[in-house]
């Protein structure tokens, strides 16, 4: 079986045990202390988990070419296969990703490898967290290297939307702009790392972290779907493009959406970041 959304952690552990070919990738990380995802995963991780660094892994570096633009910039297509190649990702390989923060980084990952053309990939529900809780191991240090993979890019699978497009059709019936950020944010009540605050006019407000129950795994399809279908108001699903800050916190919305049987919706990575840097571009508060 191959999982494309959500994989629980007992089916994540029935998978390793069956010696499925499996990578399995830790996204922890921390905004305000860049390397205190690193020094989690040292700690503890699942046996084998492979570290993927926000900032030099899953977001282009200073000086490269760049995908998208905004405080987290997707690499090129090219360079992130690459970077997953090193690794040992290979073509046929189930990818699972998870993180210790609810889901926020992984997601990013998720998304990325399914825009490389991979369609094997999955959100560990619930984190390192359900995975302890069913009884999954952890191991300390990094992992052992593997002998490096045969993975390229293949035709996207998903839609990465740039500010030409987003602008081109603000206002129209033809986008739906939904944004990822907390309330206060979105409002642009407060604006804690980019220079503007504040939203793009037009934009409806969905928290990401509304998906998620008590347990911090994904609400039921029917739950989201519902909740979803209310955000939109008779909007068409198929028109929306999510964001956030800087494209990452966006994905968990876009996941959500599809397990709620919405179908594939786009991402504007560049996101609220990238917007805001021209003044030329509109703002909305309130």
């Amino acid at each position: 079986m191959t999982h494309t959304l959500l994989i629980s952690a007992p089916e994540l552990l029935a998978l390793r045990q069956r010696g499925t070919p499996c990578m399995v990738f830790d996204c922890s990380f921390d905004l305000a202390d860049p390397g205190a995802g690193a020094a989690q995963y040292l700690q503890g991780h699942i046996p084998g988990a492979v570290y993927a660094h926000l900032d030099q892994a899953l977001s282009a570096r200073p000086g490269a070419a760049r995908a998208s633009g905004g405080r987290h910039p997707l690499p090129t297509r090219a360079a992130f296969a690459a970077w997953l190649a090193s690794q040992g990702f290979a073509h046929g390989m189930q990818a699972v990703v998870y993180d210790r923060n609810g889901s926020a980084f992984c997601a990013r990952l998720w998304w990325m490898l399914q825009w490389l053309g991979h369609e094997a990939v999955a959100v560990l529900d619930g984190g390192l967290q359900a995975w302890t809780q069913a009884g999954g191991a952890l191991e300390e240090g990094a992992s052992a290297p593997r002998p490096p993979g045969d993975f390229t890019p293949g035709p996207a699978l998903r839609t990465l939307a740039d500010s030409a497009q987003v602008l081109q059709h603000l206002g129209s019936a033809q986008q739906t702009i939904v944004d990822a950020r907390a309330a206060p944010r979105f409002r642009g009540e407060v604006e804690p790392l980019d220079p503007v605050a504040g939203h793009i006019p037009g934009a409806l407000n969905r928290p990401f972290t509304d998906n998620f129950g008590p347990d911090g795994r994904f609400k039921a399809p029917a739950v989201l779907r519902a909740e979803f279908l209310a955000l939109l108001d008779g909007r068409d699903p198929a028109s929306v493009v999510h964001h956030c800050g800087s494209g990452v916190t966006a994905n968990p919305n876009l996941l959500a959406m599809e397990y709620a049987g919405l179908g594939r919706a786009a991402l504007y990575a560049g996101s609220w970041s990238e917007w805001c840097s021209d003044p030329a571009r509109p703002v909305a508060r309130g």
